[in-house]
C-alpha cells in the first residue's frame, strides 16, 4: 500500500548530505514551508546550495537557515528587500555566494530539470553581466543565451491539501514555485494543512501528482493576533 504520509517533519526530510542542493518554495512571504525549513535546520546538513525566489525575510524561515550558517550559496532572483538584513550581512562579508537568475529563467531552469531538458536558449539577460561567460547564439535574427537546468537533491514545498499517495493541491499564491520544484528534485517533501482520503481530491484540481512527491507531513494552521493565519510552530 502506498502511504507517503510522514508522522513528523524529521521523518519526512530524512537524511541529507552536506553540500546538497535544496529547492525551497515561496514567493516573497507566500507559500514558504516554514516548518520544513525548521526541520532542515534541525537536521544539521551544512554547506548547502539553496534555490529560492528570494533570499529570506526578517529572521525566520530561509533567513534563519542562512543565519544558522548552513548555506554556502543561494540561487535566486530577488535576494534583497527591505528586511533581507541576514542575507545582506553574509553576502557583504563574503560568507555567502550568490547566483542571480532572472525570475523567468529560474522557473524555466527548474522546469527543464523536471522535464529532462539538457539545456535551452533564452533571450533574457543577453548583453548583460548575467550572460557573461555563457554561450550565445543568434536564432531567427534574435540573440539568445544558453541556460542549463537546476536539479535539486531535496525540494521543500508548501501545499494546501494532500492524500496518502502524495497528490497535492495549493492555495492561491502559495502555489508559486512548488509544482516545478517538485518535479526537479530527487526527494520532494510537502507540508499540507489537510490530508484527505483517496478520492477526496478532484482529479481536475490536482496540480502536483503524487509521482513527484516523496513524503507529505501535516502542519496545523493557527490564527494570529492580526487576524490572519500562520502554520503552527
Amino acid at each position: 500500500m502506498i502511504d507517503k504520509i510522514a508522522p513528523t517533519v524529521a521523518d519526512a526530510i530524512g537524511q541529507l548530505a552536506d553540500g546538497a542542493t535544496v529547492m525551497i518554495g515561496g514567493f516573497g512571504t507566500a507559500g514558504i514551508p516554514n516548518e520544513l525549513i525548521e526541520g532542515l535546520i534541525a537536521q544539521g546538513a551544512r554547506d548547502l546550495t539553496i534555490v529560492n525566489n528570494n533570499a529570506g525575510n526578517g529572521d525566520h524561515g530561509l533567513a534563519a537557515l542562512l543565519k544558522a550558517g548552513r548555506v554556502r550559496k543561494v540561487i535566486c532572483s530577488f535576494p534583497r528587500q527591505a528586511d533581507s538584513h541576514v542575507f545582506d550581512a553574509l553576502y557583504r562579508s563574503g560568507r555567502l555566494e550568490l547566483e542571480l537568475v532572472p525570475q523567468g529563467n529560474l522557473a524555466e531552469r527548474i522546469r527543464a530539470a523536471g522535464a529532462g531538458i539538457g539545456a535551452f536558449f533564452c533571450p533574457t539577460a543577453f548583453g548583460t553581466e548575467l550572460a557573461r561567460g555563457k554561450e550565445t547564439r543568434e536564432i531567427a535574427g534574435r540573440q539568445y543565451v544558453l541556460e542549463y537546468p537546476i536539479h535539486g537533491d531535496l525540494a521543500l514545498i508548501k501545499a494546501e491539501c494532500g492524500d496518502r499517495w502524495g497528490n497535492l493541491t495549493y492555495r492561491k499564491a502559495a502555489r508559486n514555485f512548488g509544482p516545478v520544484m517538485a518535479t526537479a528534485a530527487r526527494h520532494t517533501v510537502a507540508s499540507v494543512h489537510r490530508i484527505v482520503e483517496l478520492g477526496g481530491l478532484d482529479p481536475e484540481a490536482i496540480v502536483t501528482p503524487g509521482i513527484y512527491v516523496s513524503r507529505i507531513v501535516q502542519v496545523e494552521r493557527v490564527a494570529t493576533a492580526a487576524g490572519g493565519f500562520r502554520k503552527a510552530a
